[in-house]
């Protein structure tokens, strides 16, 4: 890992909701913290707003939006000849993997926060994402 390498891992950091990472590589190891205040108390960054979001109805008021926690590619499987990790119809649990997301060459699961049923995938495999950007809708049960 060099300079260059970690210099894009601090620009990932500060333009994702990503608040603490730790690399190993070639026996060197990073850790990068961000400043949960930011310089001076600054306020948590607001959702670009590069994506337009869907329009909330009645109906999907009373679904849980999966968000993304970062800036990069979105992907429904673990390998492009794999199945999706969930098809809309699919009851999840809490902590089940739903898709993944690359950023700087590193892929990140995204997982359900609560158990439901997927209602409905907001975007397209391989397709870019922003931070915050609602990746599926989550109908909870019980």
């Amino acid at each position: 890992m060099d300079l260059r390498e970690i210099r894009e891992l601090v620009k990932l950091i500060d333009q994702t909701g990503i608040s603490e990472l730790s690399i190993e590589s070639n026996g060197m190891r990073v850790a990068i913290k961000k400043n949960p205040g930011g310089p001076q108390g600054a306020e948590e960054r607001p959702v670009p707003a590069a994506f337009a979001p869907p329009a909330e109805t009645k109906e999907t008021a009373k679904f849980i939006p999966v968000a993304s926690p970062m800036v990069g590619t979105f992907y429904r499987a673990p390998a492009p000849d794999a199945p999706p990790y969930v098809q809309p119809g699919d009851i999840v649990q809490k902590g089940q993997t739903l898709c993944l997301i690359e950023a700087m060459k590193m892929m990140n699961e995204i997982k359900a926060e609560v158990t439901g049923e997927v209602v409905e995938i907001l975007v397209e495999n391989g397709e870019p994402v922003e931070y915050g950007q609602p990746l599926f809708y989550l109908r909870p049960v019980s």
